[in-house]
């Protein structure tokens, strides 16, 4: 590592306890590590004296309304001082905000409370100028490819590779927000295998398809004779987990009463099994997926807005594929070639209008709709090059919808369609459609049967 005893550092935050670690940390690593808790004084300290390297919080409690005064001041400081490496100091919460600071000039972030060999490592590479923050096309993260059906050079795919190096090696609980087939359970494996809990147990449990009579064994785990079924001990998932990453997916679809339990387990880091008297303490690292949008999981009528705060120290939120640009293009010639392997094609291109098509298309499936677009066409096509006329999309989500009836209204169409884009959004699951379109089962059955769906 880079010997630090001829650089200077200025450290500025307005929590004593963070100036106070950061000062007994570097004050026999570097040469003089200066800090101030006051960062109307930060201009003045850096005309004065030559340092080498900020460390700058993200949020001080001060009077300039800017939004986020560490931005303020960033831009300050490079006004004054473009030569200075400044790494921003931030709170999970703010991770968004931190990645922001990097495109206005930061060199680096850290996220508290951070391990100290991180951050001397962190120092270190900022003053060497050799981050690895932007690559050679200036996008975040400096990677194509976060590990299997994960690529994208795009500037939104690029901040999300960033963001999950930064928050991996902490134990946060992470939301990933994102539309179906986005790629959600891909993110979360990679924030797991790039953790400190690497070699531990990655445990996913799609609980929006748990009934309510298995939520509890299937999370808890059970004793023998808990219930009638129950014939033997069961181990439940929060303990295969112990020591890992646990994923629940689908958060956003268990019901209220299951919400309170969760949080039970969560806040107090026990799990107690069905039939069971002694509780047993847990260690997982908490990861937590839904298509719903933020805003919907705070309708306190749908979700406990205490399990929101509690899963969702940082959230990551995937975009659609169509928001991807090139990137497509991307992940259409990973999968080409995976599929020429698989069924022992040559290797595949795609002409011009190949390109264009898939460039144009919406995506309603996003990746997955990709995915499986191309393997039918690697299966059906003739050549070597795929053509426009090879690339056939999801004929639910492209085919128009025929009445049955003569005497339809527009209405009755309008109603048929909604029905079909909702159940296909949710993989035929007829509880979640039925909920999203504000219907008992019962009453979308009906519907189902009127419409000869």
């Amino acid at each position: 590592m880079m010997n630090l005893k001829k650089f200077s550092i200025l450290a500025v935050d307005d929590d004593p306890d963070i100036l106070t670690a950061v000062r007994l940390l570097l004050k026999t690593e570097v040469k003089e590590i200066i800090t101030e808790k006051n960062p109307e004084n930060l201009l003045s300290l850096l005309s004065k004296n030559n340092f080498d390297l900020l460390l700058l919080d993200m949020n001080f409690k001060s009077s300039i309304n800017t939004g986020n005064e560490g931005i303020f001041w960033l831009k300050r400081v490079k006004e004054l001082r473009p030569d200075i490496s400044v790494i921003m100091i931030t709170a999970y919460g703010d991770i968004d905000l931190a990645v922001r600071s990097l495109k206005e000039g930061a060199a680096d972030f850290v996220v508290k409370p951070w391990h100290n060999d991180k951050l001397i490592s962190t120092i270190a590479d900022a003053i060497k100028g050799k981050t690895g923050v932007k690559n050679k096309t200036g996008s975040m993260g400096g990677d194509v490819n976060l590990g299997k059906d994960m690529i994208g050079t795009s500037e939104v795919m690029q901040d999300i590779f960033y963001k999950i190096s930064k928050i991996a090696p902490t134990d946060a609980n992470v939301l990933i927000l994102g539309e179906n087939g986005t790629g959600k359970d891909l993110i979360a494996k990679a924030i797991h295998e790039r953790s400190l809990r690497a070699d531990k147990p990655f445990v996913k449990v799609d609980v929006g398809a748990l009934t309510e009579t298995l939520f509890e064994s299937e999370l808890f785990g059970h004793k023998k004779g808990a219930f009638t079924d129950a014939r033997e001990d069961r181990v439940g998932r929060f303990e295969s987990a112990n020591g890992g990453t646990l994923f629940l997916d689908e958060i956003g679809n268990i019901a209220l009463a299951q919400q309170a339990k969760l949080l039970t387990v969560l806040q107090n880091r026990m799990v107690t099994r069905l039939g069971a008297n002694q509780a047993m303490p847990i260690d997982i690292r908490l990861i937590c997926a839904t298509n719903l949008p933020l805003m919907e999981l705070a309708n306190e009528s749908r979700f406990r807005k205490d399990l929101v705060y509690r899963i969702n120290t940082v959230e990551i939120t995937v975009p659609p594929l169509r928001k991807r640009g090139e990137d497509i293009i991307l992940l259409a010639k990973h999968y080409a070639q995976q599929y020429a392997g698989k069924y022992m094609r040559p290797s595949i291109n795609f002409d011009e209008s190949a390109r264009q098509k898939l460039l144009q298309y919406h995506y309603p499936g996003n990746v997955r709709e990709l995915q499986y677009t191309i393997e039918r066409a690697i299966i059906m096509g003739d050549g070597d090059v795929l053509q426009a006329k090879d690339l056939i999309f999801s004929p639910i989500e492209s085919a128009p919808v025929i009445s049955d009836e003569a005497d339809d209204t527009n209405l009755s169409n309008l109603e048929k369609n909604t029905i079909l884009k909702v159940i296909e959004k949710h993989g035929g699951n007829i509880t979640k459609a039925a909920r999203e379109l504000g219907l008992t089962r019962t009453a979308l059955y009906r519907r189902l049967s009127k419409y000869d769906i």
